[in-house]
């Protein structure tokens, strides 16, 4: 293709991290979705979790150390206070960021509403439970005066914030999402093999589209499976994979609007909606940072 000898960049294969199980085609897919992480992609993510555990452990014990020790002291010690808190949130922090990579690793169910709610958003809700006891109880303590209380209380609101923001999972990651954007890759192309750039937000489905081949610092696009992407940080497949297919990946019109019809509910959830956004945002997604 002519795209291809316009490419400067290297292309990289990845380390697989996981695959698709022998999958089930036709309508049943929406609802027996068939991605399963292969067995050391699972034990990734169960290490990352068990480090997650035991940072937010640590968290929740430098709270208790605070609370029935540091803030029954008169006067209180400030220096140490303060610092507890700021030990606290990078415990928080630290836990957050290697529960979201087990959960790109080996990702919750969506029809599991329950499950895919708490495992996503885990490390915000352990994170307001190791400061908000703990802010509650500097802005009411008598130890302390108006003043002590506004620097201190006013640090732990904005240090739980921070925290707080790192925990939430905005692009939770599913099973179901991982299945289907398999399906597509792999009814489209043949191979579960996607491409990005490294610092890009999202994967495409050949190697000759723009947004992988801009000037980047590394000056190399990655190929991988879907959950390799996933793993890589990547959110999702790019929305508007079927305008790439046709004019920069050799896919006729009838291929995609075949894929279309063959994986259930694709594109249903709003993409042409957002379409000018992503080409909008499209150079800002695949250009490296510094």
């Amino acid at each position: 293709m002519a795209g291809r000898s316009r490419r400067k960049k290297d292309v990289v294969r990845v380390e697989p991290t996981a695959r698709t199980s022998a999958g089930s085609s036709g309508g049943d897919a929406a609802d027996e979705p068939t991605w399963t992480p292969t067995p050391e992609a699972k034990g990734k993510a169960t290490k990352f979790r068990l480090i997650a555990g035991g940072l937010w452990l640590l968290a929740i014990a430098g709270e208790a150390f605070a609370i029935f020790w540091v803030l029954q002291q008169d006067p209180v010690n400030m220096v140490l206070l303060i610092a507890l808190i700021v030990v606290i949130g990078a415990l928080a922090i630290g836990g957050s960021l290697l529960w979201k990579r087990a959960n790109r690793l080996d990702p919750a169910r969506r029809s599991e509403p329950t499950r895919f709610f708490v495992q996503n958003q885990l490390g915000a809700i352990i994170t307001v439970i190791a400061f908000l006891p703990l802010i509650v109880l500097i802005f009411t303590n008598k130890n302390m005066d108006g003043k002590q209380k506004g620097i201190a209380g006013g640090i732990a609101v904005a240090v739980a914030a921070v925290a707080v923001y790192f925990g939430i999972e905005l692009d939770s990651p599913s099973v179901e999402q991982y299945t289907e954007e398999t399906n597509i890759v792999e009814q489209l192309t043949g191979e579960n093999l996607v491409y990005w750039t490294r610092s890009g937000s999202v994967f495409h489905v050949c190697e000759e589209v723009p947004d992988v081949n801009r000037e980047s610092q590394d000056g190399r696009i990655y190929e991988g499976t879907v959950a390799d992407a996933h793993a890589a940080g990547k959110s999702r497949l790019v929305s508007y994979w079927q305008r790439e297919a046709i004019n920069y990946c050799g896919y006729t019109q009838e291929q995609v609007d075949a894929v279309e019809a063959g994986t259930s509910g694709s594109d249903d959830s709003g993409d042409d909606a957002t379409e000018p956004a992503d080409d909008a945002t499209a150079p800002a997604e695949d250009t490296a940072t510094p």
